[in-house]
């Protein structure tokens, strides 16, 4: 599909790696409406800031309602859904709400696609779903398996969006990226966690266990896989890892960053970060055989690369400001 002029809507377009998403849908020349999650301030989240907001519709409401999913998705050629509870932590908390969200959300604007006629919906899942690896690197025939609430909520969406491609024809995708950073991320993700608490001048950083490995992809990659997801029509129909290939230990991802900014701080264990024993996911490192394959994305940054421009975005007082640094955050 041919991006330019076509009619866009990002569900969680105000978060992470949504707001990214936007900004290179716009500068590909589509015409972008940007959802938001309601709420009574009005406020658009990493929308606020961005320089395209007077090029992009934004609008708030929440998935977790099909009738607001319908109107939305109107006149609509493709949807990048996005929008949904990721923190594991509050996962365990509250697993309620990432049902409502994550599964009857997707069901939602499933629903309203296929009613609206919707050329593609790319449907965001994510490498939390594979738990611990049986075998590296994780093809997408890996088995799933549900180690928290919050994998078990997009196990469910996964298969919800799947079923509506082999139930009614709706061309679906799954995107299914691996761990993403950079600027604007979650404070609750272990590497805002680590460059915050450094940049705030903390002397000691508090960490859960630091031994999994994870495979560590800049964000604006993982958009770039996101929009050659979209542009392909062999991806229709299809699951697909977007990630590096590359394993990191959050260790020598620690290491690494103390190296970057010129510190010397000392790791403290924060027993409330740690997860359930059964819980954790030790390890992640993504086959990208079928993404290459089918659209030739490549990842274009490393992992310094990508580390040094989100602790430079981290560093700016504007943004750190943003984060509670004190707070762990659930």
């Amino acid at each position: 599909m041919e991006l330019r002029n076509k009619n866009v809507l990002v569900t969680g377009a105000d978060g992470f790696i949504g707001s990214h998403l936007v900004e290179m849908l716009v500068a590909s020349g589509a015409r972008v409406r940007a959802l938001s999650y309601y709420n009574s301030f009005n406020y658009w989240g990493w929308l606020e800031g961005l320089d395209c907001l007077k090029d992009i519709q934004v609008v708030s409401g929440d998935v977790r309602d099909p009738h607001f999913c319908k109107e939305i998705t109107k006149e609509t050629d493709l949807i990048f859904h996005l929008a949904a509870l990721i923190a594991i932590p509050y996962s365990y908390v509250a697993p309620d709400s990432y049902v409502d969200t994550n599964v009857k959300g997707t069901l939602n604007i499933c629903q309203a696609a296929k009613e609206n006629g919707c050329e593609r919906v790319i449907h965001t899942s994510t490498s939390e779903v594979y738990g611990t690896a049986q075998y590296v690197p994780i093809d997408e025939k890996h088995p799933l398996q549900p180690q928290s609430p919050y994998s078990a909520s997009k196990i469910g969406a996964d298969h919800m969006a799947l079923s509506f491609y082999l139930s009614f024809g709706l061309p679906v995708t799954i995107a299914r990226p691996f761990n993403t950073y950079g600027p604007r991320q979650s404070a609750r993700a272990v590497i805002p966690t680590i460059i915050g608490q450094i940049a705030a001048g903390k002397k000691q950083i508090q960490l859960g266990d630091v031994s999994p490995t994870r495979d560590f992809n800049y964000v604006l990659d993982t958009c770039k896989g996101f929009m050659a997801l979209a542009r392909s029509d062999k991806t229709i129909g299809e699951v697909i890892n977007i990630g590096s290939g590359v394993e990191t230990s959050v260790a020598d991802t620690l290491d690494l960053i103390k190296k970057l900014m010129k510190s010397d701080v000392e790791f403290i264990m924060d027993k409330q970060r740690l997860r359930p024993k059964d819980s954790e996911v030790f390890r992640l490192c993504c086959d990208n055989t079928r993404i290459k394959q089918l659209t030739g994305f490549l990842p274009g940054y490393s992992l310094e690369t990508g580390l040094k421009q989100t602790i430079d975005w981290f560093a700016d007082p504007r943004n750190l400001s943003r984060y509670k640094t004190d707070i762990y955050n659930v």
